[in-house]
């Protein structure tokens, strides 16, 4: 019976520190993302090796629709952009949210688990879980 009753409550700890996503929240997407970490189905921890990202994630939405794309940050401070664009659109679903890619070549889905101004947590279908931090800036000029 002990154990039963640390179990709910270890199981209710875990629960509530889960983040409630708001849509008013979403806004947040917006702007320069970099990968920090990469948490596999397993939960092993991929961490980045580099210290510089190559590519950054720019992401646009406006009214559940928008874009994403690979950037490039240079040592004066600003991108080279390439022409591929995944057009994506953000749905609700049973509580959830959820962002949904389009490219010529292929059509996914990410849920957004967690969203701030400094962090974005995205897992795929295959369970992996992505983890973003804003970019520090940086220039040689």
């Amino acid at each position: 019976m002990k154990k039963a009753v640390i179990l709910f409550f270890v199981s209710a700890m875990l629960l509530s520190c889960q983040q409630k996503i708001d849509k008013k929240d979403l806004s947040k997407i917006n702007g320069y993302w970099e990968i920090e970490k990469v948490i596999l189905p397993d939960g092993e921890k991929k961490e980045k090796e580099y210290k510089v990202n190559e590519s950054i994630d720019y992401f646009t939405i406006k009214n559940s629709k928008g874009f994403r794309e690979k950037v490039m940050p240079q040592l004066d401070g600003k991108y080279i952009v390439n022409d591929l664009r995944e057009n994506l659109e953000i749905v609700e679903k049973e509580g959830d949210f959820y962002i949904k890619y389009n490219t010529p070549y292929a059509k996914w889905s990410e849920q957004l688990i967690a969203i701030s101004a400094t962090q974005l947590v995205l897992k795929n279908e295959q369970k992996i879980e992505y983890h973003y931090k804003k970019p520090i800036p940086f220039s040689v000029k």
